[in-house]
């Protein structure tokens, strides 16, 4: 049961009494958890019975089970039944954005290793397929920008969002080949399956995701990306764009280690859109 939820579906049925209570379990979750009853109906200003009779109305049995019903919130996460952002004002609202954006990508440039993502470059310049593995919406959207970036440079990619998929598609790798997957949790034990299946057959993988994380453990090579997210639930990660950018990075290095095939591919395909879309010429040539 979602203590939590429930409060916010009853709040309007609740006595002053009540609301007292309910008022310190979204405000002070921490007091409330670790109180005892007497110290809950004492900063509530009620009694003992009026707790074990909300604990009640709530589908507990008793103040205990209400404490574990409690406890267990916390792994779901407070902030998404609290959460108040600042200011809703459109001004505002894009300030916030586009400041966390500019954060994601300063932390990125500030944290970066740049030997290790010129050594992932280099393998992937000299691959003789690359796969982009992700999972969910954001790390999915990352394996697909990978391809995106990589097939124009006359790279061989393929990318794959099902793990079933990836799985076989490690299983079929050989030892010129490279796998890429994006976590941005560093908690999709899938990926850290194929990463170790890979390491087996000798098959080198490069991890986009968080240090210390198992993905990242499991992989030969880590282009770390390390953004901590802030509390307002209902703004979009922008970890986003610093994972973007780590893309880009390897994409234009793998560029200048293989500049001659490179060159050549982007001008077979900008040749292409030029006859066919944009005879003025005015899109940029990696696009």
């Amino acid at each position: 049961m979602d203590i939590f939820a429930r409060i916010q579906e009853d709040k309007g049925q609740f006595s002053q009494s009540e609301r007292r209570i309910a008022d310190i379990l979204v405000s002070d979750f921490e007091f409330a958890v670790n109180a005892s009853i007497i110290e809950l109906a004492a900063r509530a200003e009620v009694s003992p019975p009026t707790v074990t009779r909300f604990c009640r109305r709530l589908g507990c049995q008793s103040f205990s089970d209400f404490k574990v019903s409690l406890a267990k919130t916390a792994y779901v996460g407070v902030r998404y039944l609290t959460s108040e952002p600042s200011s809703t004002g459109p001004s505002d609202v894009a300030e916030e954005v586009l400041a966390k954006a500019q954060e994601a990508l300063f932390l990125l440039h500030k944290t970066l290793d740049p030997a290790i993502a010129d050594e992932a470059a280099v393998r992937i310049a000299n691959s003789g397929m690359i796969y982009a593995f992700g999972a969910g919406g954001n790390s999915s959207m990352i394996a697909s920008e990978i391809q995106n970036r990589l097939f124009r440079l006359g790279l061989r990619v393929s990318t794959s969002a099902d793990h079933s998929m990836q799985l076989m598609m490690t299983a079929a790798a050989r030892k010129e080949d490279v796998i890429i997957g994006s976590s941005f949790s560093g908690r999709n034990m899938e990926l850290v399956k194929c990463f170790r299946l890979a390491r087996e057959m000798g098959v080198t993988t490069i991890a986009l995701t968080q240090s210390d994380t198992p993905v990242a453990a499991a992989a030969d090579m880590v282009v770390a990306v390390n953004v901590p997210e802030g509390n307002n639930i209902f703004r979009p990660t922008s970890s986003r764009y610093a994972y973007l950018a780590a893309v880009d990075i390897l994409a234009t290095l793998a560029a200048y280690h293989q500049r001659q095939r490179s060159m050549v591919t982007l001008r077979h395909i900008k040749q292409q859109l030029v006859e066919h879309r944009d005879p003025d010429d005015k899109q940029l040539l990696g696009d």
